[in-house]
């Protein structure tokens, strides 16, 4: 029965389309926004698409009765939205508030728990013995699974739900990987620390937190790159050679784009201005440290600007505000978040007016999302449903339609992976893939549909979704359930193509329906999952 399923909204999901500055201001500005002929519904669900992990009954409900606009403007100042029920559960994850040292001397690696108890691990029986006695919750998995716990109930539950949106968006644009080393215990920290005060603030200060985290600094082996004579830092593995790594991503990655205009020799010359910028006790006690001994005191040119011999930390600065303040940094940022919000192929002359802002304002981030979320290409007919859900966004959409109650535990963490999306795992510094073709094979819609499926049906480990909804009266019919649930998970009609697809899905035969001709409630879920599995649904 489900293989048969899979195979008809396969079908369906083949179709085309499923595929130093100035002051900071203190107060909202006034926007001003487009005149559309969108009805206020239609605009509700874009933004609650666009801006917000998809609209929860809650969300939907708060967005109909301020206004779409109204909504957008507060979302933009997340630090005047209270959100205390997210705040109390993420309370009860002990990870979430620690720093990185705290977190290396709570949950150490098996074998340091083996050194302090003078126990040797020589078989894989020893390991488990250990592992047993000493419980899950004191090695670092328990830090690794809090870590997705924390981000999967911010985006399922939090009110901040753009601030959630940018987060994962920066985060993805600056990414580090808890495989690598001790990195799994410095990322709560960059993206509690680096990140999150800074999505809405100037793009300079978010550089710089990025570029001076022991995060960042491992994962790109900045902490090892020293100039050419100089003395190796702290550590097992600290090193006194030039490596060109961060060098490399900080230009490509996370400022002036592949096509941003640089050179091999640029790299170069970037790498030995970041010499120097390391970790002190990388692996017990990490914290960002320069030493004037591993810097390379020579004179520098970067994009044709000069740095004088002679500097010291100042070199690096000075790089990052060069990068800061390129009009291609400019572009580049602008198309990223224009592709993240409009489009996959966004017009160029948004871009451009969104390269503008950032230079005008000195890449003040609000200043550029405010520009963007009252363009009228955010509000176009062509930007409406255009988009692809990722993994995450699928997974989280789904939990938030049904107002799920959900523990954000490694059952939903994993169903993320299996769709191809491992949360802080991206295998490579690009991070994971800004457009729809990886998501959508065969392979990962079939993950999709299992799931969408699963969780209706209430079998999701830690996620509670209760059925049946109260109607005033029950569907007399398929076609009246499914009529009734699609715009409750929807929140817009079903094409006519979809609609028979899953109607034929929900009628098999007699054995289906009680002899009042009422529907069982088997039934409501599995046209719940139906529609999280449709077309309609995959898209943003």
């Amino acid at each position: 029965m489900r293989r048969a399923l899979l195979l008809s909204i396969l079908g369906l999901l083949a179709l085309p389309g499923c595929a130093s500055g100035p002051r900071e201001r203190t107060t909202p500005p006034s926007l001003t926004w487009p005149v559309t002929q969108w009805s206020e519904e239609k605009r509700a669900l874009h933004v609650l698409r666009r801006l917000a992990f998809g609209p929860s009954p809650r969300d939907w409900e708060e967005v109909r009765r301020v206004g779409a606009s109204s909504w957008v403007e507060r979302q933009l100042w997340p630090e005047r939205i209270p959100d205390e029920v997210l705040e109390q559960r993420l309370a009860t994850l002990p990870t979430v508030t620690l720093g990185m040292k705290a977190l290396m001397e709570r949950y150490p690696l098996l074998q340091e728990h083996a050194r302090e108890l003078g126990l040797r691990l020589e078989t894989q029986e020893d390991r488990d013995r250990l592992t047993e006695m000493l419980g899950r919750d004191m090695l670092p998995g328990q830090v690794d699974e809090e870590l997705r716990t924390q981000k999967l109930l911010r985006a399922v539950d939090g009110q901040r739900q753009l601030q959630e949106v940018l987060v994962d968006f920066w985060f993805n644009h600056f990414n580090v990987s808890v495989d690598k080393g001790p990195v799994r215990w410095m990322v709560m920290s960059f993206e509690r620390d680096a990140l999150r005060p800074h999505v809405f603030g100037r793009f300079r200060e978010l550089l710089a937190a990025t570029a001076s985290h022991p995060a960042m600094l491992y994962y790109l082996d900045n902490w090892r790159s020293a100039g050419e004579g100089s003395t190796p830092g702290k550590g097992k593995k600290a090193s006194t050679g030039l490596n060109e790594n961060y060098a490399r991503e900080l230009l490509e990655l996370h400022t002036l784009g592949v096509d941003g205009g640089y050179s091999q020799q640029d790299v170069r010359e970037v790498a030995r201005a970041f010499t120097g910028w390391t970790i002190d006790e990388p692996e017990r006690a990490p914290v960002f440290v320069f030493r004037p001994a591993m810097h390379d005191v020579g004179d520098k040119h970067v994009l044709g600007v000069a740095l004088p011999a002679g500097g010291g930390q100042e070199d690096g600065e000075r790089v990052l505000d060069i990068l800061a303040r390129h009009p291609a940094t400019a572009r580049f940022i602008a198309t990223k978040l224009a592709r993240k919000f409009v489009s996959e192929a966004p017009p160029p002359a948004l871009v451009e007016r969104l390269a503008l802002v950032f230079l005008s304002t000195e890449g003040d981030l609000r200043a550029v999302y405010s520009a963007l979320f009252t363009s009228p290409e955010f509000w176009s007919d062509a930007a409406l449903g255009s988009l692809t859900k990722t993994p995450l966004e699928l997974v989280v959409s789904s939990l938030r339609a049904l107002g799920a109650r959900t523990d954000g535990g490694p059952a939903i963490s994993r169903v993320v992976e299996r769709m191809g999306q491992n949360l802080y795992r991206a295998p490579a510094p690009t991070g994971y893939p800004e457009h729809a073709a990886p998501w959508v094979n065969t392979g990962a819609l079939v993950q999709r549909i299992n799931f969408a499926l699963t969780l209706a049906e209430g079998k999701v480990q830690g996620t509670r979704v209760e059925f049946p909804w109260g109607w005033a009266s029950p569907p007399a019919n398929a076609a009246a359930l499914l009529d009734s649930l699609a715009p409750r998970l929807l929140f817009e009609p079903l094409s006519a193509e979809t609609r028979a697809t899953l109607l034929a899905a929900l009628t098999p035969g007699e054995r289906d329906f009680m002899p009042d001709g009422e529907v069982r409630p088997l039934d409501v879920r599995r046209a719940a999952g139906l529609l999280l599995g449709s077309p309609e649904f995959q898209k943003q």
